[in-house]
C-alpha cells in the first residue's frame, strides 16, 4: 500500500486529506464529488466548472486535472505554472487512461488497488476493466445484457445454444438474472473462486478412469466428460455429457448443480481435496433413478454408451464386460474425485504432433490415450481404461530408434513374416536390456532404454543397425504400400492402404484385474499426422488410434518435468 500511496500521492495520513478538503470546502468552488452511480460515465466529458477551479486571467485550466483534484487525489500541492502542466502522480491522469492502465491488470489485483483511493475505487466499478479481464483470462465473450442476433435476447440465444448440445433440454432451467448481473460479479463471484477447477481431469472411476474437460461457457462453469464415439467408429467426433454446472443465480452468490441423470439440474456441491484435485458431490441422488428400475437406467446407459441394444451385441464375453462397468460405475452416482492431467509439450523433433488419440481395444470398445515423446521414445498412457489394462497403464512403448522397413505387398499378408522381422528385433532388445543390466553396454547402445530412462545415441547409427526388410530409407515420409497381414483382426475394416514409417514396439496386455500384465512386441505404424496403428502379434489383432480434434482450455503442461510427474502418478493411481 505504500508504494501505490506513493506512486499516486495520496500521502501517508488521513488528517492529511481532511485538511485538504476542509482548505477546498473554503474555497467555495471545489469539485463536488463524484456520485458512486455516476463511475459508468467517468470516461466522458470532464464535468464543467463556472467559478470553482482558480485558472489565470482568461479562466485557462490544465487539461489533466485541476489545483483542487490534486489537493483531493494527488499531493496536495496546487500548480501555479502557466505553461502545459504535467501528471505528479498515477491518480492525476485522465480517468479514460486510467481505465486503460487498470484494464491491463490482472483481475486477482485490481482490489488492492481500489484501497487507494476513492477515485480509484469508482472506476474500478466499470464494467469495461472487468468485461477485459472475464474476456482475456477466462475466454469469456458474451455480452451479458445487449446480446441480440435477429431481436432473440442472449438469454434465449443462449438457452438455443446449449439446448442443442444436449437433447433433454435440461439446461432450459434455473437460468442467471441477467438484468442485475454485471461482469465484475462474474468475475469476483464465479470466474475467480473456481479458476483453479479449469482445465482437464482424470476421474477416479476404478479402471475405467474419464476424460473430464472443465470450461467456461457463457454465464456457466461446465464439466464435461468426454466420450468416445461409439465402437468401431473411431474416426467420428467425441461425444460430451454434462457432469455438473457452476453460475450465479443472483449477482453475489455462485450455485452448483448436479447434471448427471435424466430429470434436470440438482443440488450439487464441489470441494477442493488438495492441490491440482476436487471432488463432486450429487445431493439429490434420486434425480438418478428412473421410473422403470435399474432394468431401464441399464437400456438407456446401453444405447447411450454404445449406441445400441444388448441384443444387438451377439458376444457373450462383450455383452459380461457391458454389464460389469455398468454396474462399476453406476455406484458411483456422480460422487467422483478428479485429479488434473495435461497435454503432453510437444518439441520440433517429434515424429507426429502429440495429443490425444482414441483407440480400439477389441471387446472393450474404444478408449481414449496420451501420446507423448521422450527422447527416442513414444508413448501412448490410457486415459480410459477397461478390467484388463486400467487407465494410468503406458498401453504402448515404441522405440524410434528402431525403424522397420516393410516387405512388399504379399510378404506383408503373411503374419508369419511379420513376426520373423518384429521377434528378430525384440530378441536384439532383450540382448542388450540384458547387457546393461551387466555393465557391459555403452551408453550410446541402439535402443533397449528402461521405461524411465532418456538415451541418447546417434539416431543414424542405430536406424542402420536396425533396418529390415528390401533397401530403402526408413526416413522418407512419402506414402508407402500397407496392408493387414492375414488373420490379425481388427475391428475397423476400413483403415488406410498407405503409411509412412513403422517402427518396432511393444503393448501391454494383461489378466482380468490386471493380472500378469507383460510386455508383448508388435509393430507400430504412421499413417498421417492424425492416425497410427499398432499390430499386437501375440494377440493377433490390430489397433487403430483417430486423434481427437476438440479444442481444449488450460490444459497443457507448465514444463515438461510437470508433465512427467503427472505420468508417473498415473499409474500409480491404478497400480
Amino acid at each position: 500500500m505504500a508504494v501505490c500511496a506513493r506512486l499516486c500521492g495520496v500521502g501517508q495520513s488521513r488528517s492529511c486529506r481532511r485538511r485538504q478538503r476542509s482548505n477546498q470546502q473554503d474555497q467555495g468552488g471545489s469539485d463536488s464529488d463524484m456520485d458512486e452511480e455516476e463511475g459508468e460515465q467517468i470516461v466522458g466529458a470532464r464535468k464543467s466548472e463556472t467559478g470553482g477551479r482558480r485558472g489565470g486571467p482568461g479562466g485557462v485550466v490544465a487539461a489533466t486535472a485541476g489545483p483542487s483534484d490534486a489537493r483531493e487525489y494527488g499531493s496536495g500541492r496546487a500548480r501555479t505554472s502557466s505553461g502545459p502542466q504535467h501528471p505528479e502522480s498515477l491518480a492525476e491522469l485522465p480517468p479514460e487512461l486510467l481505465v486503460e492502465i487498470f484494464s491491463l491488470l490482472p483481475g486477482t489485483v485490481l482490489p488492492n488497488v481500489a484501497l487507494v483511493c476513492r477515485k480509484f475505487r469508482q472506476i474500478l466499478n466499470m464494467e469495461t476493466i472487468w468485461r477485459r479481464r472475464c474476456m482475456e483470462e477466462f475466454g469469456m465473450n458474451e455480452d451479458l445484457r445487449k446480446m441480440e442476433a435477429g431481436g432473440v435476447s442472449s438469454q434465449d440465444l443462449y438457452v438455443k445454444r446449449v439446448s442443442l448440445r444436449v437433447k433433454s433440454g435440461r439446461f432450459m432451467k434455473l437460468l442467471p438474472d441477467y438484468e442485475n448481473m454485471d461482469y465484475k460479479d462474474v468475475y469476483t463471484h464465479l470466474l475467480h473462486p473456481y479458476r483453479h477447477i479449469l482445465g482437464l481431469w482424470q476421474p477416479d472411476i476404478g479402471p475405467y478412469g474419464g476424460l473430464l474437460n472443465v470450461v467456461v461457457d457463457g454465464l456457466f462453469i461446465i464439466g464435461w466428460m468426454y466420450l468416445p464415439p461409439h465402437d468401431p467408429r473411431v474416426e467420428d467426433p467425441m461425444r460430451r455429457r454434462p457432469l455438473f454446472r457452476i453460475h450465479l443465480l443472483d449477482s453475489k452468490k455462485a450455485t452448483v448443480e448436479c447434471m448427471y441423470g435424466h430429470r434436470g439440474p440438482h443440488k450439487g456441491d464441489i470441494q477442493t481435496v488438495k492441490k491440482d484435485e476436487f471432488s463432486t458431490k450429487c445431493n439429490q441422488t434420486d434425480y438418478h433413478r428412473m421410473p422403470g428400475g435399474r432394468q431401464e437406467e441399464f437400456r438407456t446407459w446401453l444405447e447411450e454408451e454404445w449406441g445400441r441394444t444388448l441384443e444387438e451385441i451377439f458376444h457373450e464375453h462383450m455383452q459380461e464386460l457391458i454389464l460389469m462397468k455398468f454396474i462399476y460405475t453406476s455406484q458411483y452416482d456422480n460422487c467422483l474425485t478428479y485429479r488434473r492431467i495435461y497435454l503432453p509439450p510437444s518439441m520440433p523433433s517429434d515424429l507426429l504432433e502429440p495429443g490425444l488419440f482414441k483407440g480400439t481395444y477389441g471387446s472393450h470398445g474404444l478408449e481414449i490415450v496420451m501420446l507423448s515423446f521422450h527422447g527416442t521414445s513414444a508413448r501412448a498412457t490410457k486415459l480410459t481404461g477397461d478390467p484388463n489394462v486400467p487407465a494410468g497403464q503406458l498401453t504402448l512403448d515404441i522405440d524410434l530408434s528402431r525403424p522397420v522397413v516393410l516387405p512388399d505387398l504379399e510378404q506383408q499378408r503373411k503374419i508369419e513374416e511379420l513376426s520373423r522381422i518384429i521377434m528378430r528385433i525384440h530378441d536384439e532388445e532383450q540382448r542388450e536390456v540384458e547387457q546393461q543390466a551387466n555393465g557391459a553396454s555403452a551408453d550410446g547402445a541402439c535402443g533397449g532404454a528402461s521405461e524411465g530412462e532418456e538415451m541418447e545415441e546417434d539416431h543414424g547409427a542405430s536406424s542402420d543397425s536396425c533396418q529390415l526388410g528390401p533397401s530403402g530409407s526408413s526416413s522418407s515420409s512419402e506414402a508407402l504400400p500397407f496392408v493387414l497381414p492375414l488373420g490379425v483382426m481388427a475391428r475397423n475394416e476400413v483403415y488406410p492402404r498407405t503409411c509412412r514409417k513403422c517402427f518396432y514396439g511393444t503393448g501391454l496386455i494383461a489378466g482380468h484385474g490386471f493380472t500378469s500384465p507383460e510386455r508383448t512386441p508388435g509393430l507400430f505404424v504412421l499413417f498421417d499426422e492424425d492416425r497410427f496403428g499398432f499390430i499386437w502379434l501375440e494377440l493377433k489383432s490390430f489397433s487403430l488410434y483417430s486423434r481427437l480434434t476438440d479444442h481444449l482450455e488450460h490444459a497443457h503442461a507448465p514444463s515438461m518435468e510437470r508433465f512427467e510427474a503427472m505420468l508417473r502418478n498415473m499409474q500409480s493411481w491404478t497400480s
